[in-house]
């Protein structure tokens, strides 16, 4: 797997249900490394914090082969890379083999593998057309959320290595299934909810279905 960008945002306003709020999902390719922070990547803008940056989510990536598919499906938007909010675009990133608790070496930087991406809204603003939203959650293609063990800089054409499997642990598509198709799974959600290495947010949202699906709510 090779970075074949490095994205930076800035905050922008935008509107939404008749209100106005700031947002960092307009994120662009720039000509120069980008640092992994622990908690964030450096001269990002991270806005929502409830369900962006932090220890658990520091870093956003998706994968460059997955934009022909978006491409097809909606022309009229805008596909520079960065378009799903991602700070690097990875070339060859395969959800359904990348596991929760994967370790990877990522330029200089060394980072976890902790959920996938949950979309909301503001992926349907930047789109121009909402119906991205359903069809993201209906995909096979989340992108990756990291947190960062050891902090660097990382610059388009530097390699994303394993250097650590958790093998025995769920891969992101099979985690990103339980929102959906599989919600009522419940050996696969008792199972997700036990992974260490997944992010505390990911798993409280897992585990409300959970209980759902087992009668409780």
């Amino acid at each position: 797997m090779k970075v074949i960008a490095t994205n930076i945002g800035e905050a922008v306003e935008i509107e939404w249900r008749g209100k106005k709020e700031l947002t960092g999902i307009y994120k662009y390719p720039v000509d120069q490394p980008i640092f992994l922070g622990k908690t964030d990547v450096e001269k990002d803008q991270v806005i929502d914090r409830k369900y962006h940056g932090g220890e658990e989510k520091a870093c956003y990536l998706y994968s460059m082969n997955h934009y022909s598919f978006w491409q097809q499906r909606y022309p009229e938007s805008d596909w520079e890379l960065g378009f799903f909010g991602e700070n690097l675009t990875v070339e060859g990133i395969d959800e359904s083999s990348i596991r929760i608790g994967d370790i990877y070496q990522l330029g200089e930087a060394v980072v976890q593998v902790t959920q996938p991406r949950q979309p909301c809204y503001k992926l349907g603003i930047r789109a121009g057309n909402q119906q991205i939203v359903s069809d993201f959650w209906d995909s096979p293609f989340p992108g990756v959320y990291v947190r960062v063990l050891q902090e660097g800089a990382v610059k388009t054409g530097d390699e994303m290595v394993l250097v650590e499997s958790a093998s025995e642990n769920m891969t992101l598509a099979e985690v990103f299934a339980l929102f959906t198709q599989e919600h009522t799974n419940v050996e696969k959600l008792r199972r997700a909810v036990a992974i260490p290495e997944m992010a505390a947010s990911c798993r409280k949202d897992l585990t409300k279905r959970l209980k759902f699906a087992e009668g409780e709510l």
